[in-house]
This record gives structure tokens, sequence and C-alpha cells, in this order.
């Protein structure tokens, strides 16, 4: 094997050791879902779907991202053009094609499945994310099995762009996965298109995203997806930023699916240069804070200081200020001596919300305020010291 720079090149694809993973993110494109371009098949997704079940079996969690919902409303109405649709036409496929590609996931479980439409607004929107991060948590935690894909319906951009990969991405941090593994129809990345470069070689590991990386990857890999390795790399990237590596394998290939079950892979890892808690608390220190604060008491400040704990409403005094659900705020203890900054976190509740529920026991707060978005105002995963 050969290195170059960050990249690490070899004659073959070598098989390798997943990641340690509990939780994990599988992107599934249209390109493995479709029947020769017209409606859906089980032909891959069956195989993805045993490793999924095994994976569960082992006590592991999997969110799948799904695409294909186009590829399935096509189907549906066959006089429609196969390529150059309109893009209102498009979105009119991914309505008709929705419920059918949730049918394909639904039939390889016994458990049940869980469909989740999100665009990148919905998780731009500090409130809107932790309303989507709550939800899948909440779904996990049932046992059931979320499968997300674009609101392709209403999302132009996205549905355009063809954008599911960064999706992923923006999922796999989202609910904190491990990995994010994204299953492609060729085996990896190579230093250039290998359709129509005899001499590209695998790259079996790579460190960063680069210009030079970005340009192997080309443009869009088959006429039916829209997105290609170019995405998978932005994807990359995206989860990099989170703290979590990326595992590009072939999706078509029997043994490569049988090799995750087994915890090993041959494709492509992109490795993220750094921890996920490092990541994070990295992206929660750059959040900006608003004003308002949450004021707690010692003992509340102690068990955040000291244990690592979260914020229950018990240790709260009182919120000062107007913010959102959603909102970065300071946590403060207010003695004799003044304020003292302890933390600074994403508050769970509004501001509003947290005066009424400030004392109160965490099974309180649906009978005062009538819904609850969990017993933390402020969750430790959502925290960082100050």
């Amino acid at each position: 094997m050969s290195a170059s720079g960050n990249i690490a090149i070899a004659g073959e694809f070598i098989v390798q050791d997943l990641p340690v993973w509990r939780r994990a993110v599988l992107k599934v494109g249209s390109s493995l879902l479709a029947a020769d371009g017209m409606g859906l098949s089980s032909r891959h997704a069956l195989p993805l779907a045993q490793f999924v079940a095994a994976s569960i079996a082992a006590g592991r969690e999997v969110v799948i991202v799904s695409s294909g919902a186009v590829v399935a409303g096509r189907a549906r109405v066959p006089k429609q053009p196969v390529a150059g649709a309109a893009m209102a036409a498009k979105q009119a496929l991914a309505a008709l094609g929705q419920a059918q590609m949730i049918a394909l996931w639904q039939r390889f479980f016994d458990r049940p499945v869980a469909q989740v439409l999100l665009t990148h607004d919905d998780l731009r929107n500090r409130r809107r994310y932790l309303n989507a991060r709550a939800t899948l948590i909440e779904l996990l935690r049932l046992g059931a099995l979320p499968v997300i894909n674009e609101n392709d319906t209403v999302s132009v951009d996205e549905l355009k762009l063809g954008d599911n990969d960064n999706l992923a991405a923006i999922v796999a941090a989202l609910v904190d996965a491990d990995v994010l593994l994204i299953a492609t129809d060729i085996d990896g990345l190579y230093t250039g298109d290998p359709r129509l470069d005899p001499a590209a070689q695998p790259i079996n590991e790579l460190l960063g995203i680069s210009a030079e990386s970005l340009a192997m990857a080309g443009g869009p890999g088959s006429s039916i997806g829209t997105g290609g390795m170019r995405t998978k790399l932005e994807a990359a990237t995206r989860a990099a930023g989170a703290g979590i590596d990326t595992i590009l394998f072939n999706g078509t290939d029997a043994d490569s699916i049988r090799l995750l079950g087994e915890g090993r892979f041959r494709g492509t890892r992109l490795r993220a240069g750094r921890s996920r808690l490092a990541a994070r608390k990295h992206w929660l220190q750059q959040v900006p804070v608003v004003v308002g604060v949450i004021v707690v008491d010692e003992g509340a400040a102690t068990a955040l200081v000291e244990k690592g704990a979260s914020l229950l409403p018990g240790g709260v005094v009182t919120a000062d200020g107007e913010f959102s659900r959603g909102d970065m705020v300071e946590i403060i203890a207010r003695d004799a001596g003044g304020d003292r900054c302890i933390a600074r976190g994403l508050s769970q509740y509004s501001a509003s919300d947290i005066r009424r529920i400030a004392r109160r026991h965490s099974r309180d707060i649906d009978a005062v305020l009538g819904y609850n978005y969990g017993g933390n105002v402020v969750h430790r995963d959502d925290m960082v010291m100050a």
C-alpha cells in the first residue's frame, strides 16, 4: 500500500475493521432500490435489511436514510417521462411513491418501521432540531426502526440536488451516531472514475476531505440517483465535523454486506480526525448565546459541575429574560456575591415555561404545562461547562 498525504491507496480494497459502534445511520440510495429504473426492488434492499435486523438483535440501533420515493412514484404513472421532468412533476412522483418506499422496508422487519420526513430547514432551526432529535431518540427507545427521507414533496432545493447523502450526515450528528454507513453501487472511492479510467486506484482510507479528493469523486453516479460520490464526500465532511467516521461500501455486493455483519468492511473509511464528544462540545461552544439565563440553586450547580448531571426543573430557581425552546442560554448560580456562570446549553423549554416548572419535579411538567419535552430543562449532551 502507498500513501499520498492523508490518502491510503492500494491496488485493491482491503478488509478493515469497522469502528466500534452502538448506533449507526445507514444511507441507501435510489440506485440500490430501483428495479431497472421502474419501481422498487428488494434485490439489494433485502441483504441490507438482514444486516440491520442482525445488528438490532445484537443490541445495536440503526437509523435508515432511504431514497427511492421518486423511483417508486414513477412506476405508478408509467407515462411520466423518466428524465427531465419539471420539478412539480418530480414532487408529485415523490408523494405517490413515499408509501411504497416505506412499505418496502416494513416488509423486511417484524418491528414497526417509522416514516420520518425531514428537510434541511428542519435541522437548521434549533427548536425543530431538538424536536426532531427527541422524536428519533424516542422511536429508538420504543424499538421502532426510523426510516428517514427528505420531504421531497415540498423541498425543491433538496430534491433537485439529490442530497440524501448530506441529510444522512446531519441525521448522524442529530442522533449521536457512532458511524455513518453509506451504501453505494461501487466498491468505494477511487483516485478517478473506475468506469472511465482503467488506471483508477482504490482509496482505502481518507483523513480529511481536500479539493484533490473532491476532484476524484467526479459527478453523479447513475441515471437513477441524483447524487454521486462527490455528495458522499461532502456528507463525510459533515459527519467528520461531528466526530463521526463514514464508511463507503458496495451495497450491491453480498460479500461486502456479510462483512459488515462481522464487524468488518471492504471499501473506503473517511476518518473524522477527532472524537464525537470533542466535536459536539466544540459545536456547543460556537452556538451564539441569546439574552437570557437560567438561574439554578447551589445543589444543581454542584450536580452539573461535579457529577456531570443534566439540569432538572427541581434545581431551577427561575429564568431571566425571554428565550425560546432550542436557544443557547447561560446557566448561572446566583448568591450574595453575584452571578456565576457555570455552563451554557440548549434549553428544552422557553423562559416562560421554565418559570412555571421551576422547583417542580420532572413528573409534574405535563400537569403544569399541558405538554412536555422530556424531564430535563437542559440535557447534559446539549451542555458545555463554562
